[in-house]
């Protein structure tokens, strides 16, 4: 049972937040589509089981795979990396300057390929001449860039969903990431704690009682 007197101490901003918070409560949820729901019991599965034969992948090749290689094809790979980090770069510059949500994803395939460009470099060069030099770059150019790009990235996502919560009626700083559910559902979570409170107990009072 909600406890009136505390609603008559709500400021008139503190209602409108709750009003909105329970309005969006009881929009229908996108995942409530059976046809979505298929797809996502889909990608979970096909997941699951790319995670397993990956795990199995690497114990082959960890059995098998000879401690040195020579390959003809060194050229191709490394300019191929960097060719793929300059249409990286080259993307989210497009999407920053149009302003698209592209760009959350440019930045996060662009710092994934920078992290990638560190790691086989510094591995790569182990025990050469050229370690202290591949060291140097991963240290002070390419993992800098990547994290700036993962940051960013983060960044734009939560000043979306701060933008979802003030549209919706709801103020404040928005939740951490592993907190939001998907499609910006349950934003009474980004309420504070006794107005959350108050949304859990209206809710629950429509709540069938399974009786």
């Amino acid at each position: 049972m909600i406890d009136e007197a505390e609603l008559r101490r709500l400021t008139q901003e503190e209602r409108r937040q709750l009003a909105h918070a329970l309005a969006a409560i009881d929009l229908p949820h996108p995942l409530l589509d059976p046809r979505l729901k298929r797809r996502m019991r889909f990608a979970l599965l096909f997941t699951m089981g790319c995670c397993i034969v990956l795990a199995g992948w690497i114990a082959i090749l960890i059995l098998t795979l000879p401690g040195h290689y020579t390959s003809d094809d060194w050229r191709t790979v490394w300019v191929g990396l960097d060719v793929a980090e300059l249409v990286g770069f080259a993307a989210t510059g497009w999407a920053s300057w149009h302003q698209r949500q592209a760009l959350v994803f440019c930045m996060i395939i662009t710092g994934t390929l920078l992290v990638c460009d560190a790691w086989f470099d510094v591995t790569l060069d182990y025990g050469s001449r050229g370690f202290t030099t591949s060291i140097v770059s991963a240290v002070l150019v390419e993992l800098p860039l990547a994290f700036v790009m993962f940051a960013s990235a983060r960044r734009l996502v939560r000043a979306t969903i701060q933008t979802v919560m003030q549209l919706s009626g709801v103020d404040g700083s928005p939740p951490p990431l592993r907190r939001i559910p998907l499609f910006a559902d349950g934003l009474e979570e980004c309420l504070p704690d006794r107005l959350r409170q108050l949304a859990d107990d209206v809710t629950a009072e429509d709540r069938p009682s399974g009786r």
